[in-house]
Order: structure tokens, then C-alpha cells, then sequence
């Protein structure tokens, strides 16, 4: 009798919902935790290596590969300031998602090495399960566990480690760079020097400027500003100097300052994420090589115009009536991008191939030149050959490819046909037109970028693909698990104490990746 009255009772004022509004939310299944600890990885070694200077395509397969080792599937969305790394889930889990924004990109090649070692080590480590397993034992919880944070501890020291170049070492290798192309340009041992010195000034008042936080469009301007005033002052104390225009030319002063203020342009990697189908990405780049140029072309055009203001002759055609010999070219030529790499703190291998590659390319450019071929079409031609042998090096020694061929085109760089078209749009000179020479430049370098891209696709093709083991599961492993690596590596990164087995290459998965597209545009 009680009970029915207790039900009437219920009926009449209403249960306990059972469903709270605002409760608590469940606490995440732990084979969640671990996708996400995974993905987080693997996200953090994209964004590092973005920031270095690696190129989207590259980025991309180093962070499907640290996925599949964990036996994580994943979604990769790359743009030139952020990664976006997902997991679908399954149908007892819930999908996994991890935004990582990329810093502003900084040249080192030191650490860039380093952190693919880390990548290619970790990617070659033998996962006994998968992750996304919701029936992971604990055992192999922790395994994983420990493997993550132990990569987590290698990034943090590799990312931290103090640069391999003290700065004022720095600036002297830039200084070398300057005098190593006023060398190739033509110049004398004056022009050298005072190359030389004006690289000095304006590194170190990029420093300052720096430490002020000045955006680099404004240290561009400025660093393009004190080369061309030193022209300047030179261009006025000449006339009553004992030589002429010819025997110590002030355009090579500023070619020289501005080679070394485009060295190390993101433009090669732009035309590579735009060609591999990265076109945000690749935006993004040409974007911000567009502007660091248009900073260097304010900074000479408004001294230029004020020298003309102050009736200060400016002279067009002041190159050097004997150029160096060919083989004084190709010497400085590999002394200029030995010293840019040494400057990014590559390390000692890195720099000797380095040398090797501009060295080769300046030879391949003057042979081009020589049997008829124009600056852009030399160029062209000089940087396919520098990333086909980039390509193949890369893959046999373990070196950052984009180190290689960053380095390799530093002598190739248009600053004498930049400083040229403003000073011809300046002065208004009939006699060259200074939009044609501009126009030059421009077509150069995008000649350098779209060769080297050409070069690294060609060596792809042409070269024996890799034995390999099929990615799958470990025999013995009870649920799946993908071991792949990659193939980049530093001359002197350090190894790591893992077990290593046989797996495919980044080269290899690239190569997989280009067929797939092949198979299905056709």
C-alpha cells in the first residue's frame, strides 16, 4: 500500500532528472590521453621544423610518419603560421585535434639538423600497439609513455642548445660572404675591404634595430640604406681620388650588401610548397620574401633619390672593366656560401658541401652564360643542377637538403641587377631601362627558386628507389603499428639510443606521394 502510494506520489510531484543540465563531463579515455600526447608530439616536431625553414611537403610527411609509429591515424592542415594535426576517433572514442602556431622563421641550420635526428629516430622506434587501441594494456601504456617523454626531453635540449656561431663570429662570416661576392662581381682588394666593412655596419645596426623590435621590413630598408650611402660617399670621393670608376666600382659595395641581406630568402621554399601543392603555405612565403625585397629596393631608391637631390654624381655603368677569371669566381663563389652556412650555424660537413654547391652552380651559370643563354635561363639552369646534386647528397649524408641549396644559390642572387634597375629608374637613364632590370632580378629569382624545386624532383625520379620493408603491423605486436622514418639528418647531430629497423625513406614517401597525385590527375 505504501509503494503505490509512493508512485502516486512521484507521478504527482515529478523524479530526479536523470539527466543533470551542467554536470560534470566525463574524465577523457586514456587511450584519448595517449592520441593526444602523440599528436601533440608530433605537432610540436612540425611546428619546429616549419620555423626552421623545412619546407610544408617535408613537414607534412615527418608528421604523418610520427603518427603512424603510434599507430595514429592522422589529418594534417599546414599553413605558413599554424598546423592543425586531427583524429577522426573511432566508434568508442572521440576525435583528437592539436593547433600548434609557427614562429617567425629563423635560419638555423644547427638546430633544424638536430631536430630531424630526433624525428628520424623516433620514426624508426618499434611501437609494440597502437594507441588509438582502446583496450591498451598498461604496459604498453607506459612504453609509450616513455618513449614520448623522452622525445619531449630531446626536443627541449635540442631546441635550447646554444647556437653552434657566437654572434660576433656571426658577423664576421657575413662579412666574408660580402667580400667573397664582391670577389666574384669583379672587385679589388679596396672594394673587398670596404664590402667587407660595410657589412659590419649594417649587421650590427640590425642588431640594434632588432632590440628595439622593429619589424624586419624596417631593418631590410635600413641594412639596403647604409650600403647604398657608403656608395654614395664613395661615388662623390672619387673624383678626386687617383682612380677611376671602373678600378673600384660603388655599385659592387652595394650588390655585395645586398646579397647578404637576400641570403637565406625563403624563396626557394616557397616555390617548392607552391609546386608540391601547398598554396596557402606558399603564400605566406612569397609574401614575406616579397616584402623583405621591397624593404632593400626602399632603402637604396631613398638614397638614391636624395644623392640625386644633392647633386652628388651617380654613375650607371661603373662595373669593373676586368672582371676576375673564372676560376677566382668559383672560388669565391664556394667561399660565399660556406661562409652563409657557417652563419647558420650549420655545421662543418654542411658547409664544405655547401662550398661544393655554389661553387658547382657559379660553374654551371658562366657555361650557360657563356654559350649564349640570358641571366634568368643561366640561372635556371645552374640551380636544377645545384638541387639535383642537393638531392642526391642529402640522401647519402644525412644533411638538410634546404641547407644545401639555400647555400648552394646564395652566388646566384640578382644584387648587382637590383641595385642596377634603381639606379637606372632613379636617374632616369635612356640608355637602360631600370623597370626591365628590376624585372630581371625579379625573373632570376624566381628562376632560382623554380631550378632548385626542378633539380630535387628530378633526382627523385631518376634515382634506384630504396629497399624496403611494407609498412604494417609488428608480427609480434598485437595490434598495428606503421614504422617509417626519414632520411634527414645532421653532419653532427647527436645519435640516439634507440632500437632502429629498416623502413622507408621521407624520399620514398614523396616519390609514393607524387605517383598517387600523377594517378589521379590522369
Amino acid at each position: 500500500m505504501r509503494t503505490r502510494w509512493r508512485r502516486l506520489a512521484a507521478r504527482t510531484t515529478g523524479s530526479t532528472q536523470r539527466l543533470p543540465l551542467g554536470g560534470r563531463s566525463r574524465r577523457p579515455h586514456i587511450a584519448e590521453q595517449s592520441i593526444r600526447e602523440v599528436i601533440e608530439l608530433a605537432a610540436r616536431i612540425g611546428e619546429a621544423m616549419l620555423a626552421l625553414g623545412e619546407s610544408a611537403d617535408d613537414v607534412t610527411d615527418a608528421i604523418a610518419r610520427v603518427c603512424r609509429t603510434f599507430g595514429v591515424e592522422s589529418h594534417i592542415d599546414l599553413t605558413f603560421t599554424s598546423i592543425l594535426v586531427t583524429h577522426d576517433g573511432t566508434d568508442r572514442l572521440a576525435g583528437v585535434s592539436v593547433l600548434r602556431v609557427v614562429g617567425s622563421p629563423t635560419a638555423d641550420y644547427g638546430r633544424l639538423s638536430r631536430v630531424l635526428a630526433i624525428e628520424r629516430a623516433l620514426s624508426a622506434t618499434r611501437i609494440g600497439t597502437s594507441v588509438s587501441d582502446p583496450g591498451i594494456g598498461s604496459e604498453e601504456r607506459d612504453e609509450v609513455r616513455e618513449v614520448l617523454e623522452a622525445t619531449h626531453a630531446q626536443l627541449d635540449e635540442a631546441l635550447s642548445a646554444p647556437h653552434r656561431v657566437r654572434r660576433w663570429m656571426v658577423t664576421l662570416l657575413l662579412a666574408v660572404l660580402a667580400g667573397a661576392v664582391a670577389v666574384l662581381l669583379g672587385g679589388g682588394p679596396a672594394i673587398v675591404a670596404i664590402a667587407a666593412a660595410t657589412t659590419v655596419l649594417i649587421d650590427s645596426a640590425s642588431r640594434i634595430l632588432s632590440a628595439w623590435g622593429l619589424p624586419v621590413f624596417f631593418r631590410q630598408a635600413a641594412g639596403a640604406a647604409i650600403a647604398t650611402t657608403v656608395a654614395v660617399a664613395l661615388s662623390a670621393a672619387i673624383p678626386g681620388l687617383p682612380v677611376e670608376f671602373t678600378t673600384l666600382p660603388p655599385a659592387l659595395v652595394v650588390a655585395s650588401g645586398v646579397v647578404v641581406l637576400l641570403a637565406g630568402g625563403t624563396v626557394v621554399g616557397a616555390a617548392n610548397d607552391a609546386i608540391n601543392g601547398y598554396p596557402i603555405t606558399a603564400s605566406g612565403r612569397i609574401l614575406e620574401v616579397l616584402l623583405l625585397t621591397v624593404g632593400i629596393v626602399a632603402g637604396i631608391g631613398g638614397v638614391l633619390d636624395l644623392a640625386r637631390r644633392l647633386d652628388i654624381t651617380l654613375t650607371l655603368d661603373d662595373i669593373p672593366a676586368n672582371p676576375a677569371p673564372l676560376y677566382a669566381q668559383v672560388l669565391a663563389a664556394g667561399i660565399a656560401s660556406a661562409a652563409w652556412a657557417a652563419a647558420s650555424h650549420a655545421g662543418r660537413l654542411t658547409a664544405v658541401v655547401s662550398a661544393l654547391a655554389g661553387a658547382g652552380g657559379l660553374a654551371v651559370f658562366a657555361t650557360a652564360v657563356a654559350a649564349g643563354a640570358s641571366n634568368p635561363a643561366a640561372a635556371a639552369i645552374a640551380a636544377t643542377a645545384v638541387g639535383f646534386a642537393a638531392s642526391l647528397v642529402s640522401r647519402r649524408t644525412d644533411i638538410p637538403l634546404v641547407a644545401i641549396t639555400v647555400c648552394g644559390i646564395v652566388p646566384l642572387l640578382p644584387g648587382l641587377t637590383i641595385y642596377r634597375g634603381m639606379l637606372a629608374v632613379v636617374t632616369g637613364s635612356s640608355e637602360t631601362d631600370g623597370g626591365q632590370l628590376l624585372l630581371q632580378a625579379a625573373m632570376t629569382g624566381l628562376s632560382l627558386a623554380a631550378g632548385v624545386t626542378l633539380g630535387e624532383i628530378i633526382a627523385r625520379r631518376i634515382r634506384r628507389p630504396a629497399k624496403r620493408r611494407a609498412p604494417g603491423p609488428d608480427p609480434s605486436a598485437p595490434s598495428e603499428s606503421a614504422q617509417r622514418s626519414s632520411t634527414d639528418s645532421d653532419d653532427d647531430a647527436p645519435t640516439e639510443s634507440v632500437e632502429m629497423h629498416d623502413a622507408p625513406s621521407a624520399a620514398d614517401d614523396t616519390d609514393a606521394a607524387i605517383e598517387r597525385r600523377s594517378e589521379a590527375s590522369g
